[in-house]
């Protein structure tokens, strides 16, 4: 779809738009399954980019400690933890600009993969910019997805990171055809120490828009409530289900960020009459 064609979607009464979104959604969707997804940081702080709202920058003063590269252990047990609590998807998130073959640290990740993939997960990474090698070294070694941020609108771009492009985030993703299967959607979490430290929330209704308008652009693509959901009412949650998510991140902490406990997370979907991917109802 182009972009007048997704700008008037978006502006539509919000009733409209989120029964388009529905039907859609049911179209293509069993209406009471939800995917549960598990992140992991492997590899925390000291990136070189200067993203304004991220805590992981070497740029800003945030408190978050650089870690090196976590050992395969300690993913694989995290991973398997994951799994026991009901995640079928398995991200992986490493602080760097980006990753190339030959290194020892894509070596590494290239080995991480290869274990946690056997655990039946799918299994997503995000390792900054790479190219044509590592993403077909990273899919045999077993990784299911790359997920990519495009951060903001292009005339937006430099008053949110000046050390890489719009330009340099398309080509890294490019034009899929057939287009993602797996759409994250974030909204701010303002960390202390940032330039956008001090952003007040997303408004709950933006985001119903902006997830019904993807369901009906991307209706085969799994919509993900990500980052922030610390800062959404149940209430508005529960919109963002109807409008078309099914898939959230699960688990107290993504990245750096707080995220809401898991058994917070089991009692809204039970109480909304949604049902985890992979679990049977009693």
């Amino acid at each position: 779809m182009k972009f007048a064609e997704l700008s008037a979607l978006y502006h539509q009464p919000l009733f409209d738009l989120i029964s388009q979104s529905r039907a859609v959604h049911l179209q293509h969707w069993p209406g009471e399954e939800v995917q549960r997804c598990s992140l992991l940081s492997i590899k925390t702080g000291g990136c070189s980019e200067d993203c304004a709202y991220c805590a992981q920058s070497a740029h800003y003063f945030t408190g978050v400690e650089r870690e090196e590269l976590l050992s395969l252990e300690n993913v694989l047990a995290a991973a398997r933890r994951a799994r026991s609590q009901g995640a079928t998807r398995f991200c992986m998130g490493a602080a760097w600009r980006g990753v190339r073959d030959g290194s020892g640290k894509f070596e590494c990740v290239l080995e991480i993969v290869r274990e946690v993939s056997q655990l039946g997960m799918e299994v997503c990474v995000t390792l900054g910019e790479i190219g044509p090698v590592e993403a077909r070294k990273l899919k045999s070694a077993g990784v299911t997805a790359y997920n990519h941020n495009i951060d903001t609108s292009p005339e937006f771009y430099p008053e949110i990171v000046s050390t890489h492009t719009f330009q340099n985030r398309l080509d890294t993703i490019a034009n899929f055809d057939p287009p993602p299967d797996s759409v994250p959607i974030n909204c701010l979490m303002p960390m202390p120490g940032t330039p956008l430290a001090d952003q007040p929330p997303v408004d709950i209704f933006e985001l119903v828009r902006l997830i019904a308008v993807t369901r009906i652009a991307l209706p085969k693509a799994r919509v993900r409530l990500a980052a922030g959901r610390t800062r959404i009412s149940r209430e508005g949650q529960a919109l963002c289900f109807f409008a078309g998510t099914n898939s959230i991140f699960y688990g107290d902490k993504l990245l750096t960020a707080k995220n809401p406990a898991a058994d917070v997370d089991v009692v809204l979907l039970r109480e909304l009459g949604l049902q985890p991917q992979g679990v049977t109802a009693s």
